[in-house]
């Protein structure tokens, strides 16, 4: 399986499991739990495409190594930023915020596990 396939399956299994995450959040704790549910979905996922797309710059040269070390620093930097702003603003219930960035490694979980069911 290439990385591009994996990056593929694995949004596409967040993005069901977020959904469907979101409908039964919005159910229970109304718009504001539906859009934190979203929100962290969403956040997880480009943090997710982020790194894979920088996965290539990763080798065993250590300036190489260094420079995506601090990029990922950076990254999480960013991703902290965001979700303490989405916190702020009130639109997002901070439980929905913290059940959607859960969804990201559920579903990288799961696939790896279809994965090494099949022996791939």
């Amino acid at each position: 399986m290439t990385m591009h396939s994996l990056t593929t399956r694995v949004t596409l299994d967040a993005g069901m499991f977020a959904i469907a995450l979101a409908l039964g959040g919005a159910w229970l704790g109304g718009r504001t739990m539906l859009l934190g549910i979203l929100g962290g979905a969403l956040l997880a996922l480009a943090d997710f495409w982020w790194l894979a797309a920088r996965l290539d710059g990763v080798s065993s040269e250590t300036p190489g190594a260094l420079a995506w070390i601090g990029a990922a620093g950076l990254r999480l930097g960013g991703v902290a930023i965001a979700v303490a702003l989405l916190f702020v603003t009130g639109w997002f219930h901070p439980v929905g915020l913290v059940a959607g960035l859960a969804v990201l490694p559920c579903a990288l979980v799961a696939r790896g596990l279809r994965l090494a069911r099949r022996g791939a």
